[in-house]
């Protein structure tokens, strides 16, 4: 019996650096996303279910509290992939810099948060922000932009018929809020729904439902990093494209059930209730692939909010062939 269990030692001890090396030989892929949320699914099924790794791939994700830190990172080298707001994209373009970050994938094309007041508003209104204080967003962000967007449509405009507070770093706006900042605040889930259901605040809004489809957050690299890593790039999305399938063949619960361990503080009905806000105004881009009438509506609000110098056409801004190869 000894000589049996001496031997199975050994060959455990022999597979072992074999173990190690298969997890070695996966590529790193360091990845920044804007912010954590139910909003970004598809990305979380992609490492939660394994996806990455059967392609290869193992996934350093870091968190940059706005598109502005996350295109810093993508920039410096400090991340390979940003996920962030593709106006980032157009105020580089506009700095004449030779090594352009590039848009290869649109993940979602609908403004992912919901407008919350203090107060309960069951027949609220666009018209009832009139006088009222709204904790917008960072200024020049997609988020801030839009909303003051929608507003102008119907007629409401900054300081005069609404005060915009843009001062609030976008991942302290919640904190801002229920401070006593505001009366009302953009907030993406699941803190949205998380909250309300503590009573926290009331949720009267689907900021996405009333902006329409803009190419609002994107898979955003380097054009140096994308023509030297094409292979990388590929099983990158097609991993997304696995954990699509995966959530159009699963429940709400499922996919639910599937990212948890990505929010930890948050149940599995606090997520499914997420999933279902997100799914019910189509806010993911399932071929991954952007559209030259969006990006030309994103810089209609750009120029809308004053922050667009000047134009740039959507080649210098976006490379699709990536995501046309996978996901056709």
């Amino acid at each position: 019996m000894k000589k049996i269990i001496a031997s199975l030692l050994s060959c455990v001890l022999l597979l072992l650096p074999f173990a190690g090396c298969k997890e070695s030989s996966l590529k790193t892929i360091n990845l920044n996303e804007v912010t954590h949320s139910v909003f970004y699914a598809p990305l979380y099924v992609a490492i939660e279910n394994g996806y990455f790794k059967e392609e290869g791939l193992k996934i350093n994700l870091t968190n940059g509290g706005g598109a502005n830190n996350s295109m810093t990172a993508v920039l410096s080298g400090d991340a390979d992939i940003g996920l962030m707001g593709p106006e980032t994209v157009i105020y580089i373009a506009n700095q004449d810099k030779k090594d352009l970050p590039k848009v290869f994938g649109q993940l979602t094309k609908k403004d992912g948060s919901f407008l919350v007041s203090r107060v309960a508003e069951p027949d609220f209104s666009w018209e009832n922000l009139r006088g009222k204080e709204i904790l917008a967003g960072r200024k020049g962000g997609v988020p801030a932009m839009t909303f003051e967007y929608i507003l102008n449509e119907k007629n409401m405009f900054d300081k005069t018929d609404v005060n915009l507070n843009f001062d609030v770093q976008f991942n302290l706006m919640t904190s801002a809020f229920l401070s006593g900042t505001a009366d009302y605040c953009t907030v993406f889930e699941p803190t949205a729904s998380e909250y309300e259901k503590e009573g926290k605040w009331h949720v009267v809004a689907s900021v996405g439902e009333a902006g329409g489809d803009i190419p609002y957050t994107s898979f955003i690299a380097l054009e140096s990093y994308l023509n030297k890593n094409e292979d990388t790039v590929k099983s990158f999305l097609k991993a997304i494209k696995k954990a699509f399938e995966f959530m159009n063949t699963h429940t709400d619960y499922e996919v639910a059930e599937s990212i948890v361990k990505q929010f930890p503080s948050t149940s599995i009905t606090s997520i499914e209730m997420s999933l279902k806000s997100y799914k019910g105004i189509d806010a993911w881009s399932t071929n991954l692939q952007a559209t030259e009438n969006s990006f030309t509506r994103l810089q209609d609000i750009m120029e809308n909010a004053g922050e667009l110098t000047e134009r740039i056409e959507f080649n210098r801004l976006v490379e699709n062939k990536y995501a046309k190869e996978i996901f056709g």
